[in-house]
């Protein structure tokens, strides 16, 4: 275990160091952020001076090879637009409004799968079982901002302001986002528990548990399910990862003051200091999501762990 950690960890930095690298170099072909910083009447000479003074002047190795001696240390430079610390704007953004966004989003895609993905199977080409699935197929090729905008147009407009259409505040706000957020999850999560448990439900063991008078429930829960789960674990963990990153599209439609709408901004504005903190809190949270996935394959399935 202790080998595989430490080749896991060490496959994540390589994987956060080509990220980042990659991230860097493109963000500086989109343009020179001076120009955003100076008049439109600006002679050469003013940006040049703007340029100078952030640093890009200098050839993109040197500025390249100052990013990675600072990096290390979480220091990812200035905001070009607000001029504070990037990381700091960063983690101030992300915590708490985009985990919390995404906390609700995993609680209720979780919440809602396992119940329907157990109905959907154990009834098969029944009613309940054909509403899952197209409801299912509906949710999970839903573009996430279109259904965002219909939540908005029917909860906050037709319904007289029901629910708040934007930003944040408390439980109101966070109910529009949340769904939207976590439609799709959902939909695709109850699709893999039910073809997992149509495919358990078929194995000697649980007609053996039947046979032996086991409650359906304990049937269903304890010996179905949790050898059903493993795609479940996977998907489950991705999402999280997604979520956690910032959903850009649904913080952008709901004006939800997250990582996700502070890198739409900054991408705007050719903020290569915020964009580059933000992609490495990105690819932090996935290597660490993807490697709690691997650990918990080992509780979900003893045969994991035993291999």
């Amino acid at each position: 275990m202790r080998r595989f950690l430490l080749r896991r960890l060490l496959h994540a930095v390589v994987v956060v160091w080509g990220v980042v690298t990659v991230v860097f170099f493109l963000v500086r072909l989109t343009g020179d952020p001076a120009a955003f910083l100076v008049d439109q009447t600006a002679t050469r000479e003013e940006v040049a001076a703007v340029q100078r003074q952030l640093g890009l002047d200098r050839p993109w190795i040197v500025q390249y090879l100052d990013f990675l001696a600072a990096a290390p240390r979480g220091d990812f430079g200035t905001s070009i637009r607000e001029r504070r610390p990037a990381m700091k704007m960063v983690v101030e953004h992300f915590w708490p409004a985009t985990v919390e966004l995404a906390a609700a989003a995993i609680v209720l895609s979780t919440a809602l799968a396992i119940p329907l993905g157990i109905v959907s199977a154990t009834r098969k080409d029944h009613l309940a079982d054909h509403a899952s699935r197209i409801a299912s197929l509906f949710l999970q090729s839903m573009p996430g901002f279109w259904l965002g905008l219909m939540l908005i147009l029917v909860f906050a407009v037709q319904l007289g302001g029901l629910l708040p259409a934007y930003g944040s505040g408390g439980l109101r706000h966070l109910i529009l986002p949340a769904v939207a957020l976590a439609a799709a999850p959902l939909a695709q999560n109850v699709r893999l528990i039910r073809a997992g448990m149509l495919e358990v439900l078929q194995q000697d063991y649980v007609r053996t548990a039947r046979a032996k008078g086991a409650p359906e429930r304990r049937v269903l829960y304890r010996h179905a399910l949790k050898n059903a789960a493993l795609p479940f674990v996977t998907v489950t963990g991705l999402s999280l990862g997604f979520m956690l990153s910032g959903a850009i599209i649904i913080e952008t439609v709901f004006s939800w003051p997250g990582l996700g709408r502070l890198l739409v901004q900054a991408s705007a504005a050719r903020d290569f200091p915020v964009i580059q903190a933000g992609v490495f809190l990105f690819g932090v949270i996935f290597v660490l999501v993807n490697l709690a996935v691997d650990l918990l394959y080992a509780v979900v399935d003893p045969r994991v762990r035993l291999s």
